[in-house]
């Protein structure tokens, strides 16, 4: 559609149906499993069993405006017709109840003067409501001086007829300006990609916007949606958890005046730092992705929202530059807006090539690594590191030893603790055999 509008070229539409056919098989072949957003950003969550109904009740006007259109139409046509109806009815009894319905001859009296002129039946009292709740006036029919009933109904008709005006159109208006429909010129790369930057493990996907006016004040955030189990034994089956995303400023702020890679780096404490390539094929996970800021021409705040499972992430793959220069202006080609190339990365995971790392680093002794490793010395004791003390300087004293004589049980047990040696349990270390070992695989 968006190609037939001109908003997008047709190369644009053949490289999405490109990239369909170039996936691998991995996604036809899993089970279809539900996500949370979908990939045009409506929530695919349905509520049953909601007992309290007269909630929605209390807020009408909101409640119209989320209707769908053949609902709101139709609330909108029937609210007119009958108010138009009701005082319809109204204007005919009160003609026929002050006589002006009676037929007369053509040589009888002239009878009194009319409440309402030119009202015979109810079809005339029903083109009389009419005139006046939407104010044409054709001249044929006029209130008159003589009942003060008829100039209060023509007030109470009058008032009720621009409050059902007032909501009726400010509900078709705020349907057509609402600020999801400037998020259908909001675009998402169809994959994501995890490729190395800066030497690390990076999560990235493009944004683009289509229009010329900005988003003023555009912000970015990630969450993850997998299903957790806590230490107690607690199933938590959507857990959200905040990803921060890559910004100096330390802050989700982006300007998005041209397509921008939006990047998270995959370090500790990232959610996503024991995600490997084997295991990105059988995690349960769903990465979302939410845009809010405000419309420059309206000044209304909007929304667009994607998501990626595990099957729109491609590992070791990277987007393409789609910006060049030319003649003094930038040029953005939206045809390569998801076109993505592989590149050289290793399978593992960022904590495993954390752990790799701190082994190799530590050069002769790397069968002590210092960098990561963590030693248990005696009971619940822990402190960094695990390698050997400077030769010739004394071995660190734990923070438990006391200074001064040491009591007369304590030197009678001294000769016996020195034949005993307590072993040292290294926790995360691997020797260097194991982990060149993984490195080949």
């Amino acid at each position: 559609m968006l190609a037939r509008k001109g908003l997008l070229p047709d190369g644009f539409l053949l490289t999405r149906l490109a990239e369909d056919q170039n996936q691998p098989n991995r996604s036809r072949s899993r089970a279809h499993r539900a996500r949370f957003i979908t990939k045009s950003g409506s929530c695919n969550v349905a509520h049953r069993n909601i007992r309290e109904q007269g909630r929605f009740l209390l807020d009408v006007f909101t409640t119209m405006v989320d209707l769908k259109w053949q609902h709101s139409f139709l609330i909108f046509t029937s609210a007119f017709l009958c108010s138009w109806m009701l005082f319809a009815m109204i204007w005919w009894l009160l003609a026929f109840a002050h006589g002006d319905l009676e037929s007369r001859g053509a040589d009888a009296e002239p009878g009194p003067v009319p409440c309402v002129t030119a009202i015979n039946s109810f079809t005339s009292a029903f083109l009389f409501s009419i005139e006046v709740q939407v104010t044409i006036g054709f001249g044929g029919r006029m209130v008159t001086e003589e009942c003060v009933l008829a100039i209060v109904v023509l007030i109470i008709q009058n008032i009720l007829g621009l409050i059902i005006n007032a909501v009726m159109l400010g509900c078709v208006f705020m349907k057509t300006a609402q600020a999801n429909r400037r998020a259908e010129t909001l675009i998402f790369s169809r994959n994501a990609v995890i490729a190395p930057r800066n030497g690390r493990p990076t999560f990235m996907f493009r944004v683009g916007d289509l229009r010329k006016s900005m988003i003023i004040s555009a912000t970015v955030q990630l969450q993850v949606i997998r299903r957790t189990v806590t230490a107690e034994g607690e199933v938590i089956p959507v857990c959200q958890l905040d990803i921060q995303v890559e910004n100096p400023l330390r802050s989700n702020g982006i300007f998005l005046v041209s397509p921008l890679i939006i990047s998270h780096t995959m370090e500790r404490g990232s959610p996503l730092y024991e995600l490997s390539a084997q295991s990105l094929a059988t995690d349960d996970l769903e990465i979302i992705v939410i845009l809010e800021g405000v419309v420059e021409t309206t000044g209304i705040t909007m929304q667009a929202r994607t998501s990626y499972t595990p099957e729109e992430i491609l590992w070791g793959r990277r987007f393409v530059s789609i910006m060049t220069e030319e003649d003094g202006r930038y040029c953005v080609d939206y045809s390569k807006f998801g076109n993505t190339l592989p590149v050289k990365m290793s399978s593992l995971s960022a904590k495993e090539l954390d752990q790799i790392r701190g082994v190799h680093e530590g050069g002769p002794d790397a069968a002590h690594p210092q960098g990561w490793g963590l030693v248990r010395a005696g009971r619940g004791g822990f402190r960094r590191g695990g390698g050997r003390a400077c030769d010739g300087a004394p071995a660190p004293q734990p923070w438990y030893a006391q200074s001064g004589p040491a009591p007369m049980a304590e030197r009678e047990g001294e000769h016996r603790g020195r034949e005993k040696k307590v072993q040292l349990e290294v926790i995360g270390q691997q020797t260097e055999e194991e982990i060149l070992g993984d490195a080949r695989d």
